[in-house]
């Protein structure tokens, strides 16, 4: 049997961090499954997804943590369970003048029609002509079973022209 280890880290960015928690991942017998890490104004911050033995998942969570004597803050959660695959998701797209809110606005309407958020990316850009700040997002999506998808689609393009930026919602 299998245990799925989900990892939050945290800290100073530096070189040879995700080497450093590789080896330990590996030698404690895990395999490493799905991850999302990013350097943010100089802090590394990390979502990781592992896979054990069960009868070496303790071990590897005890050894994971020496990370923290590095400077890591670290979140571990174990489940025995398997990631489901992903069917019937959906991407959406954002371009627009940046300001505050966006994120809260995109959230509410998909929160309001059950549609959750399976992975988010954003950043803020700065437009090529005229230097303005622009806000760019990108999210795959999961619907609920029996969405209304055009439903979904109107509350989506009604918030564009709200908000007056590109906003596009496709098959993923």
């Amino acid at each position: 049997m299998q245990t799925h280890l989900v990892l939050t880290l945290i800290g100073r960015d530096r070189p040879g961090l995700v080497s450093a928690i590789s080896d330990i991942v590996t030698a404690g017998g895990g395999n490493w499954l799905d991850t999302r890490m990013a350097s943010l104004s100089g802090h590394f911050a990390g979502i990781l997804l592992v896979d054990a033995p069960a009868d070496r998942a303790d071990a590897l969570v005890t050894a994971l943590r020496t990370l923290e004597t590095q400077g890591l803050r670290l979140v571990i959660e174990t489940s025995g369970e398997a990631p489901a695959p992903a069917e019937g998701l959906l991407t959406l797209d954002l371009l627009g003048l940046d300001r505050p809110g966006i994120v809260r606005d995109i959230s509410r309407v998909l929160a309001a029609h059950g549609v959750s958020i399976v992975e988010l990316e954003t950043e803020r850009l700065t437009a090529s002509f005229s230097g303005e700040a622009m806000f760019k997002a990108r999210a795959v999506l999961q619907p609920p079973a029996g969405l209304d998808r055009d439903a979904l689609r109107r509350a989506i393009e009604a918030l564009a022209n709200e908000l007056m930026v590109d906003l596009t919602l496709d098959a993923a």
